[in-house]
């Protein structure tokens, strides 16, 4: 056996037993798009399934991260092995990720039974980066009970968590205004439990009462809960998490948690075939120059762009 198929055995017998450090070069794998890691999990995704998945969203400056320290401490004192994945801007340098979240999380680094990867967005509009899903298998198989994915914040077009997560928190803070009106149409559909933050602030029960009143015209089997916290004084914590365990239980009752699960393996299938597609129109010289070509003709009026995407269909063939 060569060098790189022992150690591809070594990351997937120590990934098995729970080892951190064989996680963390999985991800890297995965970020890195090396071969090897999607043969890893195609040989690994039968042990997935296990962890509960939480997604954490909302606007910047929400105290997203804070809520997140203070519920996997929480979830700690429980027990429970826990791993965070939180994705942040990336820099247009280096394509890391910008904010860091390990900063704000610090003293959970020292917890051998908290595993904490920051992950650029790079440029992805749902919130999400690519590897963000295959990063949830990796962190499955190694063995936590509760998966926190922690999203960028950009508002309105950061719907592609609840594509990936089994209770989605949405974190809300006073002072919005006529903002929770605008993003309504988008985020606000999503969650599953609502957190308002910072609830110490003047307006904070206008905004639970605005938040109560749009999920009024919600028709669904679920009424997701409006908690007010204050995450750095750790209140309203216990409250999170008994919503979202209500949630969780909720879901299994009533076959819920099964639909989501075959809709969410769903959108990850027409996510990777749409991948796919893009990555063998693209990484072709002769088939970008064909693009490059069309797109003048439809700039000039020569082409319309639905003929070109015929066009480009069949030249695929």
């Amino acid at each position: 056996m060569n060098q790189a198929g022992g150690e591809i055995v070594k990351i997937r017998e120590r990934l098995l037993k729970g080892d951190k450090r064989a996680a963390a070069r999985l991800i890297t794998m995965i970020e890195n798009n090396e071969a090897e890691a999607v043969e890893i999990l195609k040989d690994l995704y039968k042990y997935t399934g296990n962890a509960y998945v939480i997604g954490i969203t909302g606007p910047p400056g929400a105290g997203k991260s804070t809520l997140t320290d203070k519920l996997v401490k929480h979830l700690r004192k429980q027990n429970k092995k826990i791993a965070i994945i939180a994705v942040d801007p990336t820099s247009p340098f280096t394509g890391g990720a910008i904010l860091g979240d390990r900063v704000r999380m610090g003293d959970l680094n020292t917890d051998s039974n908290v595993f904490i990867r920051s992950m650029g967005a790079r440029g992805r509009l749902g919130g999400l980066s690519e590897a963000t899903r295959a990063a949830v298998k990796v962190l499955d198989v190694y063995g936590a009970d509760y998966i926190f994915i922690e999203t960028v914040g950009v508002g309105q077009s950061e719907i592609d968590i609840v594509k990936t997560c089994d209770t989605t928190l949405m974190v809300m803070v006073p002072g919005l205004g006529d903002d929770i009106q605008t993003i309504k149409a988008g985020i606000m559909e999503i969650g599953d439990v609502f957190a308002v933050n910072k609830a110490d602030r003047d307006g904070a029960r206008r905004t639970i009462t605005e938040i109560n009143m749009m999920l009024d015209f919600n028709n669904e089997n679920w009424r997701p809960p409006v908690i007010p916290a204050i995450a750095i004084n750790n209140e309203g914590i216990d409250d999170i998490l008994k919503s979202i365990n209500n949630h969780m239980d909720h879901m299994k009752e009533t076959g819920e948690f099964k639909e989501r699960r075959i809709a969410n393996s769903k959108f990850e299938i027409i996510d990777l075939v749409r991948q796919r597609l893009m990555n063998a129109l693209l990484d072709n010289s002769k088939r970008e120059k064909k693009i490059n070509e069309l797109s003048g003709m439809v700039a000039s009026r020569e082409m319309d762009p639905y003929t070109a995407q015929e066009t480009i269909f069949n030249y695929i063939k």
